[in-house]
């Protein structure tokens, strides 16, 4: 019975770090929170920018992720070189809840009339817990599930850059390059520790171009790519098109995952507002307690110099 629940247990910390392609938190609208995916973007706007994000991921499963965002960056000095941003991120599933907060630094490098070279650092940590409360237990007062996870701290440090012109973006990252064992000690008789969960690196890579079609509309094509060690390579592809500088309405295919739908609305200068759905594409989309996954942001841009307001960039 105690390897059941060894079992159970496995599975539940296996899922938190979301080893199955998905041990990172998962966006759909990661192209207004880049920020949280790549240290180097930190005050590449010229503005502050504050954005709030929540995404509930499967509705209708028990247990399914859920992820709040919230984060700011901004140029600091008169030439604009450094970046600052500030992040935090709760990602839960199930009994599990990772809390991270990070710092992130970046310096701007001009390399031409048009593109400039961003380098950046993440520092941070997370904490981890699991309510082993929250699982049906079979055996009251088993000892492996007397004590929970409470507040683990694990610290991060990641990197990026990013290099950008009016109408271009390229970015390349691993937000966390410290691959943390989590342990059960427990697991055998001389007390040795091994490891039953290990977070990854992550890899990522954007790309995007901005096509101006005429006065009132320009398209985007974008793509995201992600990379970690035992998990399939996840590609995101996405089209989005900004009418009258003010609507955004785009689509989004995640190879072998999902389809997506996006929606965004420039309020004035300072708010814009964006949601997005996905269907998974799977088999676990087809199951009828999967209602899909739904994604809400809200950015708040507290003010604009106007060379800075560079059109027709939207990214």
């Amino acid at each position: 019975m105690k390897r059941i629940y060894k079992a159970i247990i496995v599975l539940v910390l296996l899922a938190s770090f979301k080893v199955s392609a998905q041990q990172d938190a998962q966006y759909t609208q990661y192209m207004y929170n880049t920020i949280s995916i790549n240290p180097a973007y930190a005050g590449t706007r010229g503005t502050f920018s504050l954005v709030g994000l929540h995404r509930s991921q499967w509705v209708g499963l028990d247990g399914a992720p859920k992820t709040q965002t919230l984060g700011f960056h901004t140029p600091l000095g008169a030439s604009q070189r450094v970046g600052l941003g500030v992040s935090i991120i709760n990602d839960q599933i199930g009994p599990t809840s990772e809390t991270y907060f990070d710092i992130d630094f970046s310096y701007t490098l001009q390399t031409s009339d048009e593109g400039r070279l961003s380098l950046g650092l993440k520092a941070g940590g997370h904490l981890l817990d699991v309510n082993f409360n929250e699982l049906n237990q079979y055996t009251q007062n088993d000892l492996l599930l007397q004590s929970n996870i409470e507040n683990k701290f694990s610290p991060n440090i990641g990197v990026g850059a990013y290099y950008y012109t009016d109408r271009f973006y390229l970015g390349i990252s691993a937000p966390n390059l410290l691959e943390t064992d989590h342990f059960d000690e427990s697991s055998n008789s001389n007390n040795a520790a091994s490891f039953i969960a290990r977070e990854r690196i992550n890899y990522y890579l954007i790309s995007g171009y901005i096509f101006e079609l005429n006065d009132n509309l320009k398209f985007k094509p974008a793509v995201l790519g992600k990379m970690v060690s035992g998990a399939p390579l996840q590609v995101d592809l996405s089209a989005n098109f900004l009418i009258n500088e003010k609507l955004t309405l785009g689509a989004a295919w995640r190879w072998s995952a999902a389809l997506s739908g996006m929606v965004g609305f420039q309020i004035n200068d300072s708010w814009m507002i964006g949601f997005a759905y996905d269907r998974e594409t799977t088999e676990l989309g087809r199951t009828e307690f999967n209602d899909g996954s739904f994604e809400v942001f809200l950015r708040y841009e507290l003010f604009k110099r106007q060379d800075k307001l560079i059109s027709p960039r939207f990214f």
